[in-house]
């Protein structure tokens, strides 16, 4: 399907591509959880040091549709209203977990703050630049990655914006 992340298991892939960009980061091993606050007490990290991505269905307008990979801290909320504006869309939602999986080889879940298709725009609210270093599951529920956030932006190249609500 056009659009959809490369075949290849998103672990390896992160490794990879960290590793070649000489990214500063750990692989963190734990038991699989997927929602933000528990999985931030089981790393030890705190939760506004979290990057949480979800992948998100933007239409309508001068924007066309698109798919946009948003990432903010774990203790906050998306505003949805921010990035249809971000994106000249009348409409801002989730996508289908399908879709999701599509685009990013993950589950819901164990997204990582990387755009590894094509087609998927990446946008990051900028207070979660704010952090020394990011954690966050590296495309599996039961492996996290702790990341030097300066290597993080020098790889992932998203767009920064206010996208979440207080």
């Amino acid at each position: 399907m056009d659009g959809e992340a490369p075949v290849g298991d998103v672990f390896d892939r992160l490794v990879a591509l960290l590793t070649e960009a000489k990214a500063r980061f750990r692989v963190i091993e734990h038991e699989a959880e997927g929602r933000s606050a528990a999985i931030s007490t089981i790393r030890g990290n705190r939760p506004d040091q979290a990057a949480k991505a979800m992948v998100l269905d933007v239409r309508g307008g001068g924007g066309g549709r698109r798919n946009v990979l948003a990432v903010l801290p774990g203790n906050r909320k998306l505003d949805f209203n921010a990035v249809a504006a971000l994106f000249e869309a009348r409409k801002c939602g989730f996508a289908s977990p399908e879709t999701a999986q599509a685009l990013t080889g993950c589950v819901m879940g164990a997204v990582p703050p990387f755009a590894l298709a094509p087609d998927l725009a990446i946008v990051v609210e900028e207070d979660l630049l704010a952090n020394e270093t990011l954690f966050f599951n590296a495309g599996r529920l039961d492996r996290s990655m702790e990341l030097d956030t300066g290597d993080w932006l020098a790889a992932a190249r998203p767009r920064v914006a206010k996208i979440a609500s207080a």
